[in-house]
Formats: structure tokens, sequence, C-alpha cells
């Protein structure tokens, strides 16, 4: 480490105690004002304000609006505009649509929405580097904190992808991190490849028609092909040998209820995860040739879409390094997930296959309430762990350099 760099990393940094105080204010002021994916206007004005309040030694902070929705950036230059990488770290703005807990402290005031995935708690962290940031930039090159819309409908990061003024940002390395409950607090988990599964919901709708219950036979009822199906598409799951393939129904529905007629139309509802892509794509073929045998089997019309696709999260083996190394650093366990890769799924995949990066997990306790409980809180004794292992990843991927990029 250059004296400059150790020098920055002293200098004009506010003492951890007021770091944290000021972070846990402002991830409770978050989480008392969720807002659902694609709605996130109030959250994203409140991370601006309080981004551009930070006291600088330089200027002021560049921040870019209205990135793919709701999105915002903030760029940190460095001083004297030394080049180097452009490493860009990035979290999300959006909530879930569940109730709050009546326990909470600092509750939602929004009853169609509450932070039970702890983006709040993720936001506040990166707030907490561009603390450091405005008041000692970085020693070359750029660091851009990216504040993502919609990525519990898997949506946000495509949507940036989309914009120009994002992509002309152009980072050579991307980082996220996700507090994972169940997990040692404090620990790291990351590991190169896939990291978390890729998945998608999928949608069939059965199509007859009603009759009277008393002629039952006049009818086309979607009854046997509801059952079939729900059969068949769980026990796909057992067809993919030792891969990780998963289908979950999430919901069934038979027609309305009454006594007097025959169902005319059903729906299922469920959820397609994989390790690999192909994987993926192969369960998403073989759940609609499945729908399409049942319909043609009990004259039927169906319909079979797909929605909320997330593709697999791929970590590049040098961007894991930087984190581990990080890691060891802070004295932080390191440790490879023994899920390989996690079931659930992030959109920050889309990103990992654009430019060189990787997520990584940050463990917030073993009995702690597990994402999107309702009695899920993000843990505030993660913040201050959670900016120093970012601050950390920034120093090692602005000593690593430029990767070469892909042609895209």
């Amino acid at each position: 480490m250059s004296e400059r760099e150790d020098r920055s990393d002293r200098e004009d940094r506010p003492d951890l105690e007021t770091l944290r105080r000021e972070l846990t204010q402002l991830r409770h002021q978050l989480h008392r004002q969720p807002e659902l994916a694609g709605q996130e206007a109030e959250t994203a004005a409140l991370v601006a304000k309080t981004l551009a309040a930070w006291p600088r030694t330089t200027g002021s902070v560049e921040i870019l609006t209205g990135l793919g929705g709701h999105g915002l950036a903030a760029i940190f230059p460095a001083a004297d505009d030394a080049p180097g990488p452009t490493v860009m770290l990035r979290c999300e703005l959006d909530a879930l649509p569940l109730a709050e807990s009546p326990a909470c402290p600092w509750p939602s005031r929004n009853p169609s929405a509450a932070h039970k995935c702890g983006h709040d708690g993720h936001m506040a962290m990166v707030c907490g580097v561009a603390r450091h940031l405005a008041a000692c930039p970085p020693p070359r090159g750029r660091v851009i904190l990216v504040f993502q819309p919609a990525e519990e409908t898997g949506t946000g990061a495509a949507a940036l992808l989309a914009d120009g003024r994002f992509r002309a940002l152009d980072p050579d390395w991307i980082f996220a991190l996700h507090n994972l409950p169940g997990h040692p607090p404090w620990s790291v988990l990351t590991r190169a490849g896939a990291f978390a599964a890729g998945s998608c919901g999928v949608r069939i709708r059965l199509e007859g028609a009603t009759s009277h219950a008393a002629y039952p036979e006049q009818g086309h009822s979607p009854d046997r092909a509801l059952a079939r199906l729900v059969t068949d598409l769980i026990n796909l799951n057992s067809d993919q040998g030792d891969e990780l393939a998963l289908v979950t129904i999430t919901h069934a529905r038979l027609g309305d209820p009454a006594f007097g007629i025959t169902p005319g139309q059903a729906e299922i509802l469920a959820t397609i995860r994989a390790q690999d892509d192909a994987v993926l794509r192969r369960l998403k073929e073989e759940t609609s040739r499945r729908a399409h045998a049942a319909a043609r089997r009990w004259d039927l019309a169906v319909r079979v879409g797909f929605e909320e696709e997330f593709p697999v999260t791929w970590n590049d083996a040098h961007a894991v390094d930087m984190i581990a190394a990080a890691a060891r650093e802070l004295d932080l366990d390191v440790q490879d997930p023994a899920e390989s890769p996690f079931r659930w799924s992030e959109d920050f995949g889309l990103l990992t296959a654009w430019r060189p990066g990787a997520m990584f997990g940050l463990g917030a306790g073993p009995d702690h309430a597990p994402l999107h409980s309702p009695h899920y809180d993000f843990p505030d004794d993660l913040l201050i762990p959670g900016v120093m292992m970012l601050e950390k990843i920034i120093a090692h991927a602005m000593r690593a350099g430029n990767p070469p990029k892909p042609v895209c």
C-alpha cells in the first residue's frame, strides 16, 4: 500500500462509533419508508439527499438519478483525476410486499411493504462507504456507488443495462453483498463460479368449459389436468440427477368456489430454480412441454408464461480473491458456502455477466430470523463490518488495475 493510500485510510474518517450511530439512524429511517419494486421514488430521494449531505473535501458528489427507473449512481473520482480502474458497488432500493412485524421498534409506515430482505441495511452500508469517499476520494480511478431499483422482481439490473447512462459508467470491477441469516455473525461467504441459483416464475393457465355439477360430462373441467401437472412439475426435481433443479408449486387454483358449477379454468404458479443457466432453460422447456401435453390430453386451451426471471449469479475468480483478501485483513472468517450455489436468486448475475465482479454474503447469525420472514429485521451490528469490507475490496480492486473488458 502506498503512503498516499495508507494516509487516505486514516484521514477525514469519522470515528467508528459516530459512523455507527449515523448509519443506524439512516437504516431505521429507510426501514420506516419501504417501497416496492418500481416504486422507490422516496427511497431514492432520501439516498440522494444523504449522499449530497456528507462533508466533502473537494467539490460536490456527482449523482445520476432516474437510472433504469428510480436507480441512482454516485460517482467519486480521484481528487486529481489520477488514472486507474473504475470500481462499482451495487445495492438495492426495493422492499417486499409483506406486512411489518408488530414487534419492530422502527416499523414500516407502508402497510403494503416492509424491508424483510435487508436492503435497508445494504443501502446504509453503501452510504457509509460514500461517507468516507466524500471526505477522502480514491487515490486513483473512480468509485461508483449504485442503488438499483426492482431487484426483488428481477427487472432492475436489466433496466439499468438498458439505460445508456448506466452503461456509459463502464466499470472495471463490480461488487455486491447480501446479509445471510443462518451463518456465523460477520462471516464472509463467497466462492468463484455459481454463487446464487438462477430462477423464474412460471404461470400455467388452463381453459375448458363449465357445466352443471350434476352433468360434469357436458363441460371440460381442467381438474385432472391440474392434478397431473402438479405431480409432473414436482417430479421434475428428481429427473435432473445431482444438479440443483428445483420446481416449487407456490399457488394452484381450480375454478371459483361453488357447489353447483364444475370448474372451467385453472391456474398453477411455480418457481423453477437451477444452478446452471442451461439446466434452467431445460426445466423451462420441460415445464412448457408437460403443460401442453396435459392440455391436449384433456382437450383444454393452455397458456404458459415465464415471469420474474433471474440468471445464475457467476462470481469472477479474481474478484473472489479480492473479497477473501479483504476479509482476512479484517480478521473475518472466510467460508465456502455449503450450498452450491445458494438456492435464492439475484439479478446481480446480469451485472457480473456484463463486467467482472462478485457477490459475497455477510453472516447475520445462526439464530437470526430468515430472509423474507415477517420477523426478520436487518441486524445493525453488521453495518460497520459491511462498510469496512466494501472499503477494503475497493482498495484491492484499485491495486488490481484494469482487467480486459468484453466486447459488447
